[in-house]
């Protein structure tokens, strides 16, 4: 299946990247996946071996709602991707609703989003029936049918299919029949679903598959479901679910896109795993290892794989998308933002919980993060986090006056010795979840803050909010915060 000796090991792409969806386009692949709270939206990779992730561009610059599930359809050479917005506290939606952007090429330039009607319903899934009518199935499973161009819906969303059943005595979080992914292959419609819950107990989700010669059934569900599943908590990746299967780079060649947790590390969000697919003789897919934690054989022709590098940003260029997110933006976010002997950030909200702060995805064990940071006006606070959501992150920051130091999602108690100044560089060591900090006046000796925290509970599960631990800056109150020279370094 691979070039002698390729290899690689489980994530293809690390860090919080839940729900891919993955398109072959030619001799290439491109994915996406929920960018939930985050701005810019929808990230794109490119690949041309599926171990191996290029980012390229963001499809969805100013999201109007948290963002779901999506997918990814190619139709007459213009490419569409269906995506479902969430009602968050800063979008004008109140209740999920199901939309469609479309382009020239994966590259863009993507559409504004155009509302399909659809209510109520996430993880759309499109294909083309045999009929050679698009249709778009949805959580449930329910099925509309599109407009031959792709932009708007004819009929109702109907129910189409009831699931795969697992035991009840299986241990999950919930049935939550959803991520529909549908393919052709030799005359039949295949279509792979997602069972079990997506956080909760490691063995929850689950990948199962039915097919159907029809678009319009009747559908067959796999003898062997689930096809996919954490069957043992001690295996090195958890609640694996909500998979794609698409063509691999040799003669007949398959592979399976999913996420999952990492064993011992929630807090890193859902990684994008990948695995390779056989084929039965009587034309069922089938998942050829149970633990994916190991070294696999990679795809035909595929090169070696990337490490995580260390990197140092002076933010003479702003890599939105392709490094930082705005973690709950209003509308226009990014104006707080000016290049200016590093980056002035203008202040939002009261708090750090409050001010869509600037976020950075990883997905090493340990690392290190450092940042300068100035006061450029009174009445404000900036500094450096561990930020998973607007009620859970730990640091510090500086306001002029003291150094204000937070754990649990609040300001903790304890006064750090710190000097008064308006500019002071900042450092946090993540190591396996002990999160140590330090601090020095630019030029001067590091101090370390008096206080460390353990962060392994902050994840999903504790919180009910399926993101991940990420370094970030903030700034608080009223005026302007510069950031200088930022520096990310993996220890493992």
């Amino acid at each position: 299946m691979s070039a002698p000796g390729a290899t690689f090991t489980n994530p293809i792409l690390p860090g919080d990247r839940p729900d891919p969806a993955v398109l072959k386009v030619g001799d290439e692949y491109w994915m996406t996946y929920s960018s939930f709270e985050s701005a810019p939206g929808l990230l794109l990779y490119r690949s041309s071996d599926l171990v191996n992730w290029t980012y390229e561009c963001a499809a969805l610059p100013e999201p109007i709602g948290s963002t779901f599930a999506v997918d990814i359809a190619e139709h007459d050479g213009r490419f569409f991707i269906y995506i479902p917005f969430i009602p968050a506290p800063w979008s004008a939606l109140t209740q999920p609703s199901i939309f469609v952007i479309h382009a020239p090429s994966m590259r863009g330039p993507w559409s504004e989003p155009i509302d399909l009607g659809i209510r109520g319903a996430i993880d759309p899934g499109h294909v083309v029936g045999e009929d050679g009518v698009r249709y778009l199935f949805v959580s449930g499973i329910r099925r509309v049918r599109l407009t031959e161009d792709g932009l708007s819906t004819v009929g109702e969303v109907e129910h189409v299919y009831d699931g795969w059943r697992y035991p009840d005595a299986w241990v999950t979080e919930a049935y939550a029949l959803e991520g529909p992914k549908l393919f052709w292959r030799d005359g039949w419609l295949y279509l792979v679903s997602a069972v079990g819950g997506t956080a909760g107990p490691p063995t929850g989700h689950m990948v199962i598959v039915a097919r159907s010669r029809s678009v319009n059934g009747p559908w067959e569900n796999h003898p062997r479901n689930p096809i996919v599943r954490t069957t043992d908590p001690r295996e090195a990746w958890w609640s694996r679910g909500h998979a794609t299967i698409v063509r691999g780079t040799g003669p007949d060649e398959w592979w399976m896109v999913s996420h999952g947790y990492q064993n011992g590390y929630r807090t890193l969000g859902r990684q994008i795993l990948l695995e390779p697919i056989a084929w039965t003789d009587d034309g069922w897919p089938v998942a050829t290892r149970d633990d994916i934690g190991g070294i696999l054989d990679a795809p035909a022709a595929a090169s070696g794989q990337r490490p995580s590098l260390p990197f140092a940003d002076d933010f003479s260029v702003l890599r939105l998308g392709a490094r930082w997110t705005f973690h709950a933006p209003s509308p226009g976010e990014a104006r707080r933002l000016a290049p200016d002997d590093g980056l002035v950030m203008k202040a939002k909200g009261a708090a750090p919980g409050n001010a869509s702060p600037l976020t950075l995805t990883v997905g090493d064990h340990a690392y290190e993060v450092e940042v300068e940071v100035e006061l450029l006006d009174g009445g404000v606070e900036g500094g450096l986090l561990l930020f998973f959501n607007g009620r859970l992150f730990c640091g510090m920051g500086i306001d002029g006056e003291r150094m204000p130091s937070y754990a649990g999602g609040h300001r903790t108690h304890w006064r750090e010795p710190a000097p008064t100044v308006r500019r002071l560089q900042l450092r946090l060591r993540n190591d396996e979840h002990i999160v140590t900090g330090w601090y020095r006046e630019p030029g001067g000796e590091w101090v370390r803050h008096a206080i460390r925290y353990e962060t392994s509970g902050y994840h999903a599960n504790t919180m009910a909010d399926l993101l991940s631990l990420r370094p970030a800056l903030y700034a608080a109150g009223e005026g302007r915060v510069r950031f200088r020279d930022f520096r990310y370094t993996p220890l493992s």
